[in-house]
């Protein structure tokens, strides 16, 4: 993502990454690549789906703790432009996680319920130009 940020930075469409974008770990919010989704959020066409914490942890669930931290920043930088997804049905894994934990780290993420509900409701409408919600 780091070689390709001027060229994503140059899109005229939206851009959404899944996954919280795959930042590495142990890295986190100090790797390159997070430094790139900052600045593509920066910029107001970038959407990250706050999904997947299995995908990026070196430290494990249930809490997801490295993973978790990246989230936490996304939702500082832009609420405004995160969704959340629960990642089902978890192709990858042998071990599927529990969907019901994962919901609950989005109370972890975003402790402020406005911004949950921007995550869960507003954002989601806007980003697939769903019919208006209040």
């Amino acid at each position: 993502m780091v070689e390709a940020e001027s060229l994503l930075a140059r899109l005229p469409v939206r851009i959404a990454f899944d996954h919280m974008g795959r930042v590495a770990q142990p890295g986190g919010v100090e790797d390159p690549s997070f430094a790139t989704l900052s600045c593509l959020l920066g910029r107001g066409k970038t959407w990250i789906k706050l999904s997947g914490p299995y995908l990026n942890t070196r430290q494990g669930g249930p809490d997801y703790p490295d993973a978790s931290a990246v989230a936490r920043e996304l939702v500082r930088i832009a609420p405004e432009r995160m969704v959340w997804g629960s990642d089902w049905p978890h192709a990858t894994e042998t071990t599927k996680p529990d969907d019901a934990q994962l919901f609950d780290l989005l109370r972890v993420w975003a402790p402020d319920e406005g911004v949950r509900r921007r995550i869960l409701i507003q954002n989601p409408a806007e980003l697939y130009d769903f019919p208006s919600v209040t």
